[in-house]
């Protein structure tokens, strides 16, 4: 049995013909940039996540550029995030001229609680991350920011569909900012993303931001760029919207298998969370001190798996900075991603459960 880490080949016919039937519809009415499938799905997230404004844009590295440069953080400005992300929450700070000032996480990858103790009198602003579709406590995290006067954009880049306490990952901050990467749990078929805010103010700002800074066409307001999402990625996500639901059940679902097949294996640390409401079961990551030795094992087996991620921000040649970073480098270094998405069966799951179990269990 050949199982790779994500086949997006293998979406079911019924799924494939929605989307060509869309691409077929956009065809005929012509319009490819902005229009009603852009507005429909704008309104599809804001109904989904009650999110005030819900502003879509090209990519969720986009989104987080966006947000920065919409609450105005820049050049003296420090930003506190995490120290093992992907490389777009440390880039686009960068990119507005700020400082990223990196902080270790949890064991489990979120910002460490004690982040408070990297402010200084040039933090502006405090970046959380959602990591593998886990959330930070965002009311712990919300009270902190607050009471030092600190803007907060959460990186929701892989965590749509995850609540706290029935509010939404990326509705907390002042902005949240959303990927619809292909390989998110909900994908488009190429590169897309979205700002979440609810200041009025700063989703006019955002809106100026994505469309080269114009109200309108060449009556330019401010120095902006072009981010307008693709009509046609909004209409195959406006198809991908309605499975969503019914696709989320099925990743819990083997999510709860692999919890239930691997608890008896006590060299291996299980996400035991990812059945929970704040985690939308993105990625599945087990941690072992056999990690390499796992990873080849099952590669041999013909299972695909994944690092997310084998180096963390810090190590980075562009962002080199001094500091331990225990949590983050212990989890860069065990960490393992499992093949856990909607178009698996479950004998593929029971495969790789029987083969972790096989590699733990038996030293075979």
């Amino acid at each position: 049995m050949k199982i790779p880490f994500l086949d997006l080949k293998k979406m079911d016919g019924e799924l494939k013909n929605a989307l060509k039937s869309k691409f077929e519809a956009m065809l005929e009415k012509g319009i490819f940039s902005g229009g009603e499938e852009v507005q429909a799905f704008e309104s599809n997230i804001t109904n989904y996540l009650h999110s005030p404004f819900s502003i879509s844009c090209a990519n969720g590295t986009d989104a987080l550029e966006l947000a920065l440069r919409a609450l105005e953080i820049g050049a003296g400005d420090e930003v506190i995030i995490p120290a093992i992300t992907w490389v777009s929450t440390a880039e686009v700070v960068v990119m507005v001229g700020a400082t990223p000032i990196f902080w270790d996480t949890d064991e489990n990858g979120l910002l460490a609680a004690d982040w408070e103790e990297a402010i200084s009198p040039k933090t502006k602003a405090v970046i959380p991350v959602h990591l593998y579709g886990k959330m930070v406590d965002m009311e712990k995290l919300m009270k902190k920011a607050r009471y030092h006067k600190l803007l907060v954009i959460e990186d929701g880049a892989q965590s749509f569909g995850s609540f706290q306490h029935g509010k939404a990952a990326g509705t907390f901050g002042d902005v949240g900012c959303l990927s619809f990467y292909p390989t998110k749990n909900l994908g488009a078929l190429g590169e897309a993303g979205m700002c979440l805010c609810k200041d009025q103010q700063v989703n006019e700002r955002l809106k100026l931001l994505l469309n080269h800074g114009q109200v309108v066409r060449d009556n330019h307001e401010i120095v902006g760029k072009n981010s307008r999402i693709d009509s046609i990625q909004a209409g195959f996500l406006n198809v991908f919207f309605d499975q969503f639901p019914s696709n989320q059940a099925i990743r819990k679902k083997y999510a709860k298998m692999y919890i239930d097949g691997l608890s008896v294996i006590d060299e291996m640390k299980l996400p035991l969370d990812i059945l929970d409401e704040d985690h939308n079961a993105h990625l599945l990551v087990i941690q072992t001190d056999r990690r390499d030795e796992l990873k080849n094992f099952l590669l041999q087996s013909g299972i695909g798996t994944a690092i997310h991620y084998p180096h963390i921000l810090p190590d980075m040649k562009p962002f080199r900075s001094k500091g331990e970073f225990k949590n983050s480098r212990n989890l860069s270094q065990r960490g393992l991603s499992l093949p856990l998405n909607p178009w698996m069966k479950e004998e593929e799951i029971e495969f790789v459960i029987a083969k972790i179990k096989k590699f733990f269990l038996t030293g075979d």
